[in-house]
């Protein structure tokens, strides 16, 4: 039984860029504050990479529940 898959509509992927680039301005504004406390710069990739996994989760979330009719 395969489920049916709705192809994602111009609106949906307009807003899921859209919140993806206001994740990308957060993530750098989180590592240039980490950078200027003289944290690692391991540990900032770190930060970084693990925001960028909640940004994509919550993004992707989110157009999901949007899709729903």
């Amino acid at each position: 039984m395969a489920l049916k898959q709705s192809p994602m509509t111009k609106e949906t992927r307009m807003t899921l860029i859209i919140y993806l680039i206001g994740w990308l301005i957060f993530i750098g504004g989180v590592s240039w504050a980490l950078i200027a406390m003289h944290v690692s710069e391991h540990t900032v990739m770190i930060v970084g990479v693990i925001l960028l996994g909640i940004a994509v989760i919550t993004g992707a979330t989110r157009v999901r529940n949007r899709d729903r009719p």
